[in-house]
């Protein structure tokens, strides 16, 4: 067993596994702690390096492309305190840390693990049902569809058009961008009809736009990662493009009922239209979506 244990997090190797645990001290990201404890099968696999520095150093996994959900959800793009892959090690502790890596790459040329990408996910990531409450709205998976409840301080084109209810066969793929407190970010649900969807992220009613607390946003990254693993692998696309013909339409109960409900909402969009607070396409769009939901 090799073992590394620091404030930051503890990594411990028993040669075919790397448990990755996140520590409990609050300069620990609440990602990390949220995200919970990752095990890494060694061939999933592609690096391990230790980076040291005359203070503190970092032992950083690289993942080999394909194996993990959370890399193709999140796309590198995670801040590197929030990686889960990344562990800051205190420099009287950098032979420990060193240690651990050359344990780790040797069992990988022993067990001959290559570094192609994989054809399938190697990892689970996040247990399901998952619920965020972000800037824009709360966001829900509950591992067969994904449903959106706005916020009082989401664009009003988006409280018109009402919860968004997405299954996840009408789902193509899952784009999310962090806020970085600088630039907004974003959580889109795409479908076979939002693929070219131009319309901006405050008002697509398929994408939550990520403008407030950074620390809470970022959280967005799990919901992301748990319908990305429940997605087909990138390995199986043929790049064809989109037709969704084989795609289920989300079940909407009672419709009937919900007649007033879609009157008002259309009724709604309609105003913000003649107000021109919607151009002619995002118009279009919008009142599209609604009538997907209801249709």
């Amino acid at each position: 067993m090799a073992e590394i244990i620091q404030r930051d997090g503890t990594w411990a190797f028993d040669g075919s596994t790397i448990r990755i645990t996140p520590g409990l001290h609050r300069c620990v990201p609440l990602f990390r702690q949220t995200y919970g404890e990752v095990s890494v099968p060694l061939e999933a696999v592609s690096d391990v390096v230790w980076e040291p520095e005359r203070k503190r150093g970092r032992l950083r996994m690289r993942l080999r492309e394909g194996a993990d959900p959370l890399l193709q959800a999140t796309g590198g793009r995670l801040p590197d305190a929030a990686d889960p892959y990344r562990l800051t090690v205190d420099a009287d502790r950098g032979g420990v840390a060193e240690y651990v890596a050359e344990e780790i790459r040797h069992a990988l040329l022993l067990d001959r693990i290559p570094k192609e990408p994989t054809s399938g996910y190697l990892l689970p990531g996040p247990p399901v049902p998952v619920s965020v409450r972000s800037s824009d709205g709360t966001v829900s998976f509950d591992g067969t569809q994904v449903r959106i409840d706005w916020a009082d301080t989401a664009d009003r084109v988006k409280r018109a058009t009402g919860p968004r209810i997405i299954a996840l066969g009408d789902l193509v793929q899952v784009e999310w961008l962090p806020n970085s407190g600088y630039e907004d970010g974003f959580l889109r649900f795409v479908t076979p009809e939002t693929v070219f969807s131009k319309l901006p992220p405050e008002r697509d009613p398929y994408t939550l736009d990520l403008w407030g607390s950074v620390r809470r946003d970022l959280l967005t990254a799990l919901v992301a990662t748990a319908v990305t693993a429940r997605l087909p692998h990138p390995s199986t696309r043929t790049g064809a493009g989109y037709d969704g013909r084989d795609r289920r339409r989300t079940a909407v109960p009672g419709r009937a009922d919900h007649h007033d409900v879609l009157l008002r909402r259309l009724r709604e969009l309609g105003e913000l239209h003649r107000d021109g607070v919607l151009t002619d396409e995002e118009f279009a769009m919008t009142k599209a979506a609604v009538l997907r939901e209801f249709g």
